[in-house]
Order: structure tokens, then sequence, then C-alpha cells
């Protein structure tokens, strides 16, 4: 197993040395582990004088996955494109062709009660967002700031897609869905945006292809408002990358905690970027609170995805559901009654529960 990892920035560095805890622990002496670790994010300019070094990027590049942290520091909007710390990862993702981006949102039953919404709007909760990831408004150009001639500050961005990125997802998302409840919603805005317009037209041509799916649409703003009130009506979500990045992080809440939301990046081959979803959380680095389940079941989605060991990805997930069944708890889904632990303690419970996974 040759993986690269980037620990980034924040808490990054921190949860991710819990995902590689867990990971050698579960690995053991079935297979060889060769793990490079390199620099991304303001660990990079430090390092190298660039967010994302030629050698980080090398690494990743011969990897056959890649576990992430986080990368961004605050006043990253400041620094002039190419050079802040937080676009390294979407720079990343562009050059490694990494255009799927898989979001599970699945409720522990552990956690039901962690949520802010009621017990029957999240019970059961299973759905996965389906993000295209390396198109968009955040890849669009020209995009930029200039002064009008009336001597205004003024930006702008360009928000653009094409057929074939469109059918890549696609079929991304339908055949995902042959393994869940064969259900897709693709979610836009074609009342209002030519870019969703064709984004509904290609999705419900590819969808005929996939008869055995049943393809629903729906605007992001209907979309957002049934994450809230009826989420369990969702089986796979696929939409665009700046929808989908808002979509996602609000369906973490629903799991009662963004801590707990792990991430994959897929490349056509099975080459995947795996990261908690949760980002730098600057105002927590190095005080040992972060929780890292979110990067550890990110580490179990790789062992399934790039290395199709199921059987080892099984066992993370009944490690962490163990670990929460029995009371322990970081700081963001502590309750009355449970056990408040420390990051590198969290850690080491779950490698403890492997034992019985």
């Amino acid at each position: 197993m040759k993986i690269a990892v980037l620990p980034g920035d924040g808490i990054g560095p921190e949860v991710t040395t819990e995902a590689v805890k867990v990971l050698k622990a579960i690995v053991g002496n079935q297979a060889p582990l060769e793990l490079t670790q390199a620099a991304i994010g303001q660990a990079g300019t430090d390092e190298a004088g660039d967010p994302l070094p030629q050698a980080t990027l090398e690494i990743a590049r011969k990897a056959e996955a890649i576990l992430f942290g986080a990368a961004g520091v605050p006043g990253d909007e400041s620094i002039a494109y190419m050079m802040r710390p937080g676009a390294s990862l979407l720079r990343l993702r562009k050059d490694l062709g990494l255009f799927a981006n898989f979001r599970p949102a699945l409720t522990f039953p552990e956690l039901v009660d962690a949520s802010t919404l009621k017990r029957e709007v999240i019970e059961g909760l299973d759905l996965l967002i389906l993000r295209e990831l390396t198109g968009d408004i955040y890849f669009g150009e020209p995009r930029g700031e200039r002064v009008t001639p009336s001597g205004e500050r003024q930006a702008f961005n360009t928000m653009v897609y094409s057929e074939s990125e469109v059918e890549r997802i696609a079929h991304v998302a339908f055949r995902a869905a042959r393994g869940r409840q064969r259900k897709v919603c693709s979610v836009d805005k074609a009342n209002v945006l030519e870019t969703s317009k064709l984004w509904r037209d290609v999705v419900a041509r590819v969808g005929k292809e996939y008869p055995d799916i049943e393809l629903t649409h729906m605007f992001v703003d209907a979309a957002a408002m049934v994450l809230m009130r009826a989420p369990k009506q969702f089986d796979v979500i696929v939409t665009g990358n700046i929808f989908g990045d808002i979509l996602s992080d609000a369906a973490a809440m629903l799991t009662g905690s963004i801590g707990m939301l792990p991430s994959a990046s897929m490349a056509h081959d099975r080459k995947g970027l795996y990261e908690p979803v949760h980002g730098t959380a600057p105002d927590i680095a190095g005080k040992n609170i972060a929780n890292p389940l979110a990067a550890i079941l990110s580490m179990g989605m790789m062992l399934r995805h790039s290395f199709d060991r199921p059987d080892l990805a099984d066992r993370v997930h009944r490690a962490v559901g163990r670990v929460l069944s029995e009371g322990f708890r970081t700081a963001d889904i502590f309750q009355p009654g449970t056990r408040k632990v420390g990051t590198r303690e969290m850690g080491d419970a779950v490698v403890a529960a492997l034992h019985h996974s």
C-alpha cells in the first residue's frame, strides 16, 4: 500500500496522526505499508515557498492513495490565489484528476441525540453526496478583480461546465446508486443558470442508460430545505462543485458534528485522496481536542476504494461504532453521561476497539 500522507495545517496533523495509527494497527502484517509524508498548505509554503511544493506533487502522483489532513490559514483569502495555502488542495485535485467527491452522511445510532435535528428526522440516515470536484466556478476562467470606469472595485468568477464533465460524474452517481437504494437526485439551479440547464439535460440523458435507477431533479435551494426537513428521502445526491461544497457541509451537521464526516475524491482509476471534511479549525489546533473520527473513517474509505479491502474498511467502521457505544466522546460530540477524551485518546480507543471488530 503506497500512500502519500499530507497532514497540512491546523488540526490536520493531529487527526492524520490518529488515522495513520489506526491504519498501521488494522493492516498489521497483512500488506506492506509504504507511507511517505510531505508538506502542503502553509506547511508547504514554510518548507519550500509554495503551498503545493513540486516534491509533494511528485509524491502524490506516485502514490496509490493520498491521506490528507487539512490546508489553509486565517486570512487565506487575502493571498494571491496560487499562493493560498487553502488553494493547494484545489490545485492537487486538478492535477490528479480527482473529479468525483464521495461524501457519505450517515448517523451512528449512538450520536442520534448529538444532532440539532429531531431524532425521527435523522435516525437511520444514510445518504451519499457526490460532488463534481474539478469544474464549476472554483476553476472557471476568467477570474479576478478589476476597477470599473467609475473607480469601483469589481470581482468576477466564471461558472462553466462541459458536457463531458457532467457525463462522467453522472455515470459515477448512477453506478454508486446501484449499490445502494437505486435513487439519484440531481441538484442544480436550472431555472436561473445556463450551466445548470446543461447539467440537467446531460444528467437526464445519461440517466436513460440506467433504467433501474430512479432519477429526480431538484433546485439547490429546495434541496437545502429538504436536507434539513426530511433528509432520509435522499439516497445519492449528485451536484456541481459549489453546490456540493455547501450541501455536504450542511449534511455533516445531520450526523451530529462536522468532525464525523469523511470523504473520498476519486480519479478514473482507483487512485483517491481521502480527507475529513472539517477543515483546519485553527482555533483548536494543537490542543488535543479535535475529533479524529472523520480522518479515521476517511482512511477506512481509502481501504475500501483504493485498495479493495472492504473487510478492513468494515472493521474500521465497526471499531468507530464500538468506541461511540462505549461512551467515548471528543468535545464536539460530548453529551452529559459520556466520557470526554482528547484526540490521541480517541485514536487509542479505536485501536483498542479493532480487537473486537
